[in-house]
């Protein structure tokens, strides 16, 4: 009987994924029969982008550096302000439940809205350009930093917090000398996987008028100079390259 009921579960399970694929597929006029003309896609890319512009290089790569660092300040700007909003929206160190729910639904909201978002939101304030790429950044950085750290908070040992709290001291105590030396080299890791993150956003930010690499794609692709597209393409490439090795480099020594 109960291998039966698993049979009928598993083919349930079976024809339910099938029909949700066949749904997405009619719903995003998924069509194979169009590869058929994939030979344009072929010729497009060789007459426009084997000839890369090499002379727009030195633009390119300050537009790059830009692009760094409004990632830089995005995320550990973001840092800055989510570390004592986490300990608000971590259940073993909040002050009380409201508090808490409260923080966590603030940050779920942040998380919620794209950096795009913010971008476009911050125009009339400080208009287009870097600045509003670093605001956005932020922002959103600021929600998911905030829930990734309390999530830390929560599973920090309970060691030395009972050891601090033997001595007498207070919860402020607690967290500066039980919590925060366990938590620090996780932060810091997972700050640099953040900044990894923050550069591939800021290449989108560009493309609204953030400013940094993405929004000089943005404008080689307008007027169709695409053999300037390819160079930005290649430098890209090459940075978000670097960015994960060193990233990758730091978060093993940090941990």
């Amino acid at each position: 009987m109960i291998r039966h009921f698993n049979f009928n579960r598993k083919y349930i399970i079976t024809v339910i994924i099938i029909l949700v694929l066949i749904w997405s597929a009619v719903g995003t006029e998924f069509n194979p029969l169009l590869f058929r003309d994939l030979g344009n896609t072929v010729d497009f890319i060789k007459k426009s982008f084997l000839r890369p512009e090499w002379s727009i290089l030195p633009i390119v790569i300050k537009e790059s550096i830009t692009t760094i660092q409004i990632a830089i300040m995005g995320t550990f700007l973001a840092i800055f302000i989510a570390l004592p909003l986490s300990f608000l929206a971590a259940f073993n160190t909040t002050p009380n439940l409201f508090l808490f729910n409260l923080t966590r639904s603030f940050l779920s909201f942040l998380r919620s809205v794209p950096e795009v978002v913010f971008a476009l939101i911050f125009v009339p304030t400080v208009s287009l350009g870097p600045f509003a790429g670093v605001l956005a950044l932020t922002i959103h950085n600021i929600g998911v930093l905030g829930k990734m750290i309390s999530e830390i908070i929560e599973a920090a040992d309970i060691g030395p917090q009972e050891a601090v709290k033997s001595t007498g001291a207070d919860n402020y105590a607690v967290i500066i000398y039980g919590i925060l030396p366990q938590i620090v080299p996780i932060i810091l890791s997972n700050a640099f996987y953040r900044l990894e993150v923050s550069v591939r956003s800021s290449l989108v930010l560009g493309l609204v008028g953030a400013g940094g690499i993405g929004q000089l794609l943005s404008i080689h692709f307008r007027i169709f100079q695409y053999n300037k597209v390819a160079v930005d393409v290649i430098v890209i490439m090459i940075m978000v390259v670097i960015i994960d090795y060193l990233g990758g480099y730091i978060r093993q020594r940090v941990i």
